[in-house]
């Protein structure tokens, strides 16, 4: 017969053990829940960041689904402003100035505004970043504009940007563009 592991200790000391199981169990659960409900937002948060050259790039944004929907014209209509992304405003922030296709880009956090027409669109660096959606979209605090094409692509059931040492890229349905990235 075994001895009771219990049988010398006080039971205040029991009840505290007792409690701290219960403590550890409770924030697992909570831990796994929060993290469960990050991973089924209809947009969850997304990122990704490089080194270029001694300066760290970092994009945030929520990635959006198709969901069988009809995307570019209809979910993001045609020359409007857009927040490129979901949810709040999607913001790339850089520990140095670089040069986004040949614009200077001086260091902080910019948002990411995208005005799409089916044929070009215009992809926006604005310095006020921390906003929600593009409802407060001033072009006065426009860092500058670039004008791109899009390319067909394979289809990206979630929006995405991809950080390289040389790019930034965007894909989404069927669409993609890339923004060279460098240093000054």
């Amino acid at each position: 017969m075994s001895k009771c592991p219990f049988k010398n200790m006080k039971m205040s000391k029991i009840r505290s053990q007792i409690g701290l199981a219960v403590l550890a169990f409770s924030l697992g659960l909570l831990t796994t829940s929060c993290n469960s409900k990050a991973e089924h937002r209809p947009s969850p948060p997304a990122s990704d960041s490089v080194q270029v050259n001694g300066v760290s790039i970092n994009v945030e944004y929520s990635s959006p689904g198709v969901k069988k929907r009809k995307i570019w014209g209809e979910l993001v209509p045609y020359n409007e402003i857009w927040r490129t992304g979901a949810n709040k405003a999607t913001f790339l922030n850089t520990s140095g100035d670089i040069l986004i296709n040949g614009e200077t880009l001086p260091k902080g956090t910019y948002a990411i505004f995208t005005i799409p027409t089916d044929s070009t669109w215009t992809i926006i660096f604005n310095e006020e970043w921390d906003q929600w959606g593009s409802y407060n979209y001033n072009q006065n605090k426009d860092i500058f504009r670039l004008i791109v094409t899009p390319s067909k692509s394979d289809f990206d059931e979630r929006m995405k940007f991809t950080l390289t040492k040389n790019a930034l890229t965007f894909d989404w349905e069927e669409l993609s563009y890339e923004l060279t990235i460098d240093t000054p």
